[in-house]
């Protein structure tokens, strides 16, 4: 992290500094002027999205409270045990990191960003709880991060509702483009993460990941009561089918029930938690109250990150990117014009929904061209790495990432990749003409 914001305050600050020895004197603002009047505005923007998180980290992190106290988390890692003991064998099968994990790649999967982040808030805490090596990032930490920034998403609502607001002819197009976007990103990161952390071993520790159970788990270690054996390999098949057939029901009735996912959600996880006796109430106000600290905790993180990208954006460093790589990447389907987006996505949301709503209400782009199915796609399969990376390392305190930021923009290059391959074998043309 010391690296990532020292090269983007440096590169900014250089880029800034050598269009103000050549700007003209005129009516508007020098580029150091713009780029102090960038430097104070995130800053104080990032505190108020910190703030803002607050109420959607006390919603949820209460739900995931008497979600937990209710059972739900263990019979969520009974289901998909096989898969996640395989994928984070130093994590016990019953430990509360796992259910987090799941919930959180559960909501990223159906597109419910302010749900997911909360969860994967928690994951994080509960990770730090098996970390040995406080303040650096563990193989599982590395992983579920990697996964998080580039999960398989079966509903993008945000730009799905996007797409809508300025009239394209179909607003969902672009789910079948970014689930085959995310399942190659996601097979991507995972993999990425396992080759590279043999490079990066923890201090003091084996290079090879080791299962937690070989070695002595440090006292700050929680685990839940045995959850019992796995569920039979039918009742694995049974939510695995039901689970594939969300896409269908996704693509055809994605917009109708859409709406019903978080107020459903947090209805059905109340009403089990009453079914199991749990005083929901109690439980509620204690998972709330952590996600009320969480929020107040990461502000610090925030501002150092956002303030060293929007320097980057206002020195114009990012579009002396852009003119430099645009007449490699137009030949292979990434037109100009998409570019900033691709380049723009893992550093910042906020900025890339601005720029994804200007090219859709652009004449000449449009919502269902190729290029505005594109920017859509690549909106709807990657994510802000780097604010994912300072909010849920920020939240326990990690400060060395090891190989974490490189597989996820290795992941992240995919999801590009992969937005361009998927629009060009569907929308070649655009939806008007194919």
């Amino acid at each position: 992290m010391n690296t990532l914001f020292s090269a983007l305050v440096i590169l900014a600050f250089v880029t800034a500094g050598y269009r103000q020895w050549h700007w003209v004197a005129g009516p508007g603002k020098s580029p150091m002027e713009l780029m102090t009047s960038a430097m104070v505005d995130s800053a104080a923007a990032s505190v108020t999205l910190a703030l803002g998180l607050i109420g959607v980290m006390a919603l949820f992190l209460g739900l995931m409270k008497v979600a937990e106290k209710g059972g739900v988390l263990l019979m969520l890692a009974r289901l998909i045990r096989p898969l996640m003991v395989r994928l984070f064998p130093d994590v016990p099968p019953d430990h509360p990191a796992m259910g987090a994990m799941i919930m959180n790649i559960s909501a990223n999967i159906l597109g419910l960003g302010n749900a997911a982040t909360p969860f994967g808030i928690r994951a994080m805490q509960e990770l730090d709880r098996l970390n040995t090596c406080k303040g650096t990032a563990t193989n599982a930490m590395a992983l579920f991060l990697a996964i998080n920034t580039t999960s398989i998403t079966l509903l993008p609502t945000n730009v799905i509702a996007l797409r809508a607001s300025v009239h394209s002819l179909d607003p969902a197009a672009i789910l079948p483009t970014t689930l085959l976007a995310t399942l190659l990103s996601t097979v991507v990161a995972i993999t990425s993460v396992k080759l590279l952390q043999r490079f990066f071993p923890i201090p003091g520790q084996n290079v090879t990941n080791q299962p937690h159970q070989s070695s002595t788990p440090p006292e700050s270690t929680t685990t839940l009561e045995d959850a019992g054996p796995p569920y039979p390999i039918w009742v694995v098949l049974l939510a695995l089918l039901g689970f594939l057939s969300i896409i269908p029901l996704t693509i055809f009735f994605g917009r109708t029930f859409s709406p019903w996912i978080i107020p459903g959600l947090m209805t059905t996880l109340l009403l089990f938690g009453i079914i199991r006796k749990i005083k929901v109430y109690e439980a509620f106000i204690e998972g709330a109250r952590e996600g009320f600290e969480v929020a107040t905790r990461i502000i610090p993180y925030l501002v150092a990150i956002l303030v060293a990208v929007s320097m980057f954006r206002a020195s114009s460093a990012m579009d002396a990117l852009v003119t430099f790589i645009a007449p490699w990447t137009s030949p292979l389907g990434l037109p100009a014009e998409a570019l900033p987006m691709a380049l723009l996505r893992p550093l910042s949301g906020s900025g890339a929904y601005g720029l994804l709503a200007s090219l859709m209400q652009d004449p000449h782009i449009g919502p269902d061209s190729y290029t505005g199915l594109l920017v859509s796609t690549i909106m709807g399969s990657s994510e802000t790495t780097f604010y994912v990376l300072a909010v849920y390392f920020g939240a326990v305190g990690v400060s060395t990432m090891r190989h974490t930021l490189a597989a996820a923009l290795l992941a992240e290059f995919a999801a590009v990749s992969g937005s361009v391959a998927a629009c060009l074998w569907l929308f070649p043309h655009g939806l008007s003409s194919g």
